[in-house]
């Protein structure tokens, strides 16, 4: 059985709140760093002008995070997260299509072990934005206040190249783009390092997925929904030890199917062959995520609970989960 604690806080500008969140997860995430060595990751001044070069406007948002964090050497390059270690997840994305309210669903698979866990409501540069939060300042999925929501899968691809972790990308997104069109320029000017997709919505239902790697231009793609592969398979040990195609089938028969609903495909997400188990093996489902972008709210979800935050109504609250390693309900507590 493992456990998790879930952290929601709201902080309009990096402040206290931040830097104890960063107190906490910085031993763990500084381990991680330097598993390949100090010599393996990018010195100080590579990392802060690929940073300044790529992504100018989120500078002075990492300045400020750095100098809550210390402003050491290890942790300004830490935060650039320019060519980070790689790291392999799972995840299922997909949206529900309505004119009137589109919904961006996701399920994190990874380690119970290793996520933060942290849902961050934020106002750095004149965007609100909420967010899960990953590396202290990264996204993993989330949505501004423009309405425009977003989350990533890993693509199902060996290659590491130079570029930066993805989740930092989506962090400069949600602070600076208004639009679709405008996420996806910045997908495709931004190096990553590694391979992902990354599923868009809007309010006025609008989505994309973009396809992603270090080794290849970005595809863009008028798709729904996402797993872990970038239409063929290419990495079949992966794809075939977390069920990225028949997760795939599975999701795009649930949008073909006619007696479908909003609220029956969001809770498709809490039982397999989506929800995943394996958390040993570091794919298991951590939590669901969905984001309604015309509704200006989201929640996180697990069997039998709901967690729902807003930007009008964002409650800040601790909350631990229960993850069983078999199929049975989902507990959980407050602390």
């Amino acid at each position: 059985m493992f456990q998790l604690l879930f952290n929601a806080f709201s902080e309009d500008e990096p402040g206290q709140k931040w830097q104890d969140n960063f107190e906490h997860h910085w031993p763990a995430y500084q381990k991680w760093f330097l598993s390949a060595g100090d010599q393996a990751r990018p010195s100080y001044l590579e990392s802060r002008r690929m940073l300044r070069q790529y992504m100018p406007e989120l500078v002075p948002t990492y300045e400020r995070l750095v100098e809550l964090a210390g402003g050491g050497d290890l942790v300004a390059r830490f935060l650039a997260f320019y060519n980070p270690p790689p790291y392999i997840t799972g995840c299922s994305q997909a949206v529900w299509p309505d004119p009137y309210e589109p919904i961006l669903v996701r399920n994190y698979d990874y380690s119970p072990r290793l996520c933060e866990a942290s849902l961050l409501k934020t106002w750095w540069n004149d965007k609100n934005v909420i967010a899960m939060g990953d590396c202290l300042w990264g996204v993993l999925d989330g949505m501004n206040d423009s309405g425009l929501a977003l989350s990533l899968s890993f693509g199902g691809r060996k290659a590491v190249g130079d570029g930066f972790g993805m989740p930092v990308i989506l962090r400069y997104i949600l602070e600076f783009c208004d639009s679709i069109d405008q996420a996806v320029d910045v997908l495709e000017r931004v190096p990553t390092h590694m391979s992902y997709n990354v599923t868009l919505l809007d309010k006025s239902n609008r989505f994309k997925t973009v396809f992603l790697a270090p080794d290849k231009a970005p595809v863009v793609r008028q798709l729904a929904v996402a797993t872990n592969h970038q239409g063929r398979i290419e990495w079949h040990r992966h794809a075939n030890a977390t069920s990225s195609l028949q997760r795939e089938q599975f999701l795009s028969s649930r949008l073909m199917d006619t007696e479908e609903t909003a609220e029956g495909f969001v809770r498709s997400f809490l039982y397999p062959p989506l929800y995943s188990y394996e958390y040993e093996r570091g794919f298991g489902t951590v939590y669901t995520a969905c984001y309604r972008p015309n509704r200006a709210d989201m929640e996180l979800r697990w069997l039998g609970s709901r967690w729902p935050q807003s930007f009008e109504h964002f409650i800040e609250d601790k909350r631990i989960i229960r993850f069983p390693s078999k199929v049975q309900p989902l507990e959980i507590g407050k602390c």
